[in-house]
């Protein structure tokens, strides 16, 4: 009997003790199951009220990082540098997992991952990769730039925006308005203005110039304690040395 249990579970990967309830039929009797399925080694706790089953064979959580990432919560997401892996497109591989929900939860570690709650309200431009929600490519970008300062770094997103060949324009244009942030729009379309290959018209960058407002900024807080030069074009402090960031590793951008 005990191994049905397992199989069921199984079936899930990842769940919730609300989803064992709902399989089981019974708080009491979902309680008393898991608890015998942990002692058995069959199950591993990643959180509180959050469970992950056990591979017979690897003595490993049978589900990916990215799959228990899209179970945290009932609406969670892999979202940021996160996301950029998951397509295959980071240049560096991070043990953090950056995941978007509607409702906080406290950061943990499991599987020498590291996952990060990123709360938002927005719920737009979210794909469901079979049992993965992650943001899709338009969104990603404009995650990774409103926050490189704070998660990976502008070099790495740099590296990522060069892997990238195509962007939707009518769908990053929708994306930039529902965001309502005129610093992203600024920093969207200079950082994007060196990337030819994504295909981005004049319409596009007259678009973020005409939402990015009277103010001048600096690309990030940081740089105001670094060389920095202006760029009277999108009324930013850009890093003196961003060029060469853009060309190490890679061909020169024009």
């Amino acid at each position: 009997m005990l191994l049905e249990y397992y199989e069921k579970l199984l079936q899930l990967k990842c769940f919730s003790f609300d989803d064992a309830a709902k399989v089981f039929g019974d708080e009491r009797k979902a309680k008393n199951i898991l608890y015998t399925l942990k002692k058995k080694g069959l199950l591993q706790s990643v959180r509180r009220n959050y469970y992950a089953t056990i591979s017979l064979e690897t003595k490993e959580a049978v589900a990916a990082p990215f799959e228990i990432a899209s179970s945290i919560t009932e609406n969670s997401y892999i979202s940021h540098h996160s996301a950029f892996e998951f397509y295959g497109l980071a240049n560096q591989v991070f043990s953090d997992i950056y995941v978007s929900t509607g409702r906080d939860f406290r950061e943990f570690e499991f599987g020498g991952r590291w996952y990060h709650c990123m709360k938002t309200k927005r719920d737009f431009g979210i794909s469901l990769q079979k049992t993965i929600r992650v943001t899709d490519m338009e969104r990603t970008v404009l995650d990774n730039i409103k926050d490189f300062d704070k998660v990976g770094g502008l070099e790495e997103l740099l590296r990522c925006l060069e892997m990238i060949t195509v962007l939707d324009e009518d769908r990053l244009t929708t994306y930039l308005g529902k965001y309502h942030n005129q610093f992203l729009a600024q920093k969207a379309g200079y950082l994007l203005s060196f990337y030819p290959q994504l295909k981005l018209s004049d319409g596009f960058f007259d678009y973020c110039k005409k939402n990015i407002g009277n103010s001048s900024r600096y690309l990030y807080h940081d740089l105001k304690e670094e060389k920095s030069i202006f760029s009277k074009e999108w009324n930013l402090c850009i890093p003196e040395d961003i060029m060469q960031l853009m060309n190490e590793g890679g061909e020169p951008l024009v």
